[in-house]
């Protein structure tokens, strides 16, 4: 059973530069952070997707759709926490992970996953295909 909180950096980007300064709100089922970025800000997990929403005056809103992943301490949790242990890091949300650090592109809507064994260590951004 592990903690339910976890501690996110956010950064904003437009083209190839960053952008210091955006106002960024981060939204889970568990409830809404705020960061400025580049910064860094305390969650608490989830098994729901978190949406990063940044904005600074004159650039279009940036819009992170970051997935939720399972975390793989959960299978050492199903062999010595039981189901009891799986149910309570379910519930709370400690039995999922976000990536570290998000990326998030100015002007447009993007989809982030949590790096697979094997990834490159930052989180994945491909293009919203909607």
């Amino acid at each position: 059973m592990g903690s339910s909180d976890q501690t996110i950096s956010v950064e904003t980007r437009a083209a190839t530069e960053q952008v210091s300064g955006a106002m960024c709100e981060l939204d889970n089922d568990k409830g809404k952070w705020f960061v400025t970025t580049p910064g860094s800000t305390t969650i608490v997990r989830s098994n729901e997707d978190l949406i990063v929403t940044c904005k600074k005056d004159e650039l279009a809103p940036g819009i992170a759709t970051v997935e939720s992943a399972t975390k793989g301490s959960m299978a050492g949790n199903i062999l010595f926490g039981g189901v009891i242990g799986v149910i309570i890091d379910h519930n709370s949300g400690a039995a999922y992970e976000y990536p570290t650090l998000i990326q998030v592109l100015m002007g447009q809507s993007s989809e982030i996953r949590v790096p697979q064994a094997g990834d490159e260590a930052v989180a994945g951004v491909k293009p919203d295909p909607r």
